[in-house]
């Protein structure tokens, strides 16, 4: 099991191998070299994979990729993307995701700092640069005298939509 730390990538709060700074790459023979710089082989899994994920651009399910992320990938066995999601979340490539309920998602690492708020009601997810952030754990840690991290899990509650009843709740 893999130690984490936390941070944020690519638009989604993460986790983060402590002491792993993300690899930076963002097309596939750059991804593969990052790989063969760390010792590894470029498998057909984790072609697969990280080519999905550079298509996407978003957070996503290990269940997704295992599908074929909608016909962008080849679909693979599940236990094998999760293997290699641990293996590649290890040297920096990729970074765990939470938004909000749910399995957690698999990003690329490389990318600007983000973290999200999402609505509790329609599941709206509001991308947010951390800096803007940054007088709320100010307060926090003045008031409570801890250091607040937004970067795990998305900072939940009502969108102004939903506040307003101008939205309706995901799924029904």
């Amino acid at each position: 099991m893999i130690a984490t730390g936390l941070q944020v990538c690519d638009g989604a709060a993460i986790t983060l191998a402590p002491g792993i700074p993300a690899q930076v790459f963002s097309t596939s023979d750059e991804a593969f070299a990052v790989l063969r710089a760390n010792g590894l082989r470029v498998s057909a899994a984790r072609r697969i994979l990280l080519e999905g994920l550079l298509a996407v651009r978003r957070p996503v399910t290990a269940e997704e990729i295992a599908e074929g992320l909608e016909g962008r990938v080849p679909g693979c066995d599940v236990a094998v993307v999760y293997r290699n999601l641990e293996t590649l979340e290890a040297i920096g490539m990729i970074r765990h995701v939470h938004l909000g309920h749910g399995p957690g998602r698999y990003a690329i690492a490389a990318g600007g700092d983000r973290e999200y708020l999402v609505c509790e009601r329609c599941e709206a997810v509001l991308e947010v640069a951390p800096e803007d952030l940054d007088p709320i754990r100010a307060e926090i840690l003045e008031r409570f005298g801890y250091t607040a991290r937004f970067a795990h899990f998305p900072i939940t509650g009502v969108c102004e939509a939903c506040a307003t009843g101008g939205k309706e709740r995901a799924g029904g």
